[in-house]
């Protein structure tokens, strides 16, 4: 569950969620750094090569500024869902962070098929100091990408001496930055802006088909939880929620008040109000087993969110499950592909529509 949490699943995922805030920091110095699927898939980039003309590219960060002075040939990424904009932009790394799956070079489903037969990437653990820096090192890498990570100050300096480093952006939480933000600075970092731009569109083009086929998700309110010590939820800032959001749902008024500065947080009982939403997107270990369970707190089962039928549950360890945590240009449209139908048969406005759940 702790694997959902930071980044991915319910038990594992909030073990991961917290490690993956801990685990996935890592650190360039204050100046610049210089380096001479199943489902619809997202649109193709262009898969034209970076123009020389984009370089020498600087970019604005967390720690200061980096600037990359050529097209980067040997990329490491140690944000945690960087990769699927570098591949998606026609660049396979030679080096990745796993944050969930286990998938061959962490390279998931949804991504897999843009690696047209390349060697996957080397996969780079993250044991909760943050990154491999030697096994970084031995990757000879000419830039590191640190977008969707915590990476702190002292790592980012230490991986600048490696290579030059783009870290998180530093108007959101650790974390925190949205995909489109994401792909967008990957994309200038590869000399790509133009095509990362047009990725972009593509699956925000899905986003407005689905609240166009589906008005009745506009203003509905909705949350994401996992049920880790507890309950779990996400706050508007975590990836998974904007999902939801940018369906049309809102967020309910006092849960970002809950989690604070966080990606997410425990709920007391006191605040199960927050869950009584139009529907609630739960990550679960089992979607067998653990509905019941839940059912079991008597404050939970009285709400109409719950007598409505009007819960989704997402099996934290599957491939959907992945994708809906790791929400990048390329997992998205495995996501909604998945999950609006859910959503739709939740929010339909009969009880005994049966919210559909699928294993993968």
């Amino acid at each position: 569950m702790l694997r959902t949490l930071r980044g991915g699943r319910p038990a594992a995922a909030l073990a991961s969620v917290l490690l993956f805030g801990a685990v996935a920091a890592c650190g360039s110095s204050p100046g610049s750094g210089t380096a001479g699927s199943t489902g619809s898939a997202a649109p193709a980039a262009t898969g034209s090569a970076p123009a020389s003309a984009a370089f020498p590219v600087t970019i604005e960060h967390k720690f200061g500024s980096t600037t990359i002075s050529a097209a980067p040939k040997r990329v490491v990424t140690v944000g945690l869902t960087d990769q699927d904009a570098v591949v998606a932009l026609g660049t396979v790394p030679v080096g990745t962070t796993e944050w969930l799956g286990g998938y061959p070079g962490a390279i998931g489903p949804w991504a897999s098929a843009k690696l047209n037969g390349a060697t996957a990437p080397t996969v780079l653990k993250d044991t909760g100091t943050g990154p491999q820096v030697e096994k970084i090192a031995a990757l000879a890498p000419d830039l590191i990408l640190a977008v969707y990570s915590g990476v702190t100050k002292e790592q980012y300096e230490t991986l600048s001496k490696i290579a030059p480093v783009v870290a998180q952006p530093k108007e959101y939480n650790d974390y925190g930055v949205p995909w489109q933000r994401q792909t967008e600075v990957i994309g200038r970092a590869l000399g790509q802006e133009a095509e990362a731009e047009a990725l972009v569109k593509g699956v925000e083009d899905r986003f407005t088909a689905a609240k166009a086929e589906h008005p009745e998700f506009v203003g509905a309110t909705g949350v994401i939880a996992t049920p880790y010590e507890g309950v779990f939820v996400f706050g508007s800032q975590d990836g998974r929620s904007r999902v939801l959001t940018s369906l049309g749902f809102t967020i309910p008024e006092g849960l970002d008040k809950a989690v604070g500065d966080q990606f997410g947080a425990n709920i007391s009982k006191e605040r199960t109000d927050l869950l009584d939403t139009k529907s609630i997107v739960w990550i679960v270990g089992d979607p067998a087993t653990d509905p019941a369970k839940l059912h079991q707190d008597k404050l939970y089962a009285d709400l109409d969110v719950v007598k409505q039928g009007r819960e989704v549950f997402v099996k934290d360890s599957g491939d959907y499950g992945n994708a809906l945590s790791f929400v990048s240009v390329l997992s998205l449209p495995y996501t909604l592909d998945r999950l609006v139908p859910q959503l739709a048969a939740a929010v339909d406005g009969d009880p005994a529509t049966e919210v559909p759940r699928p294993q993968s």
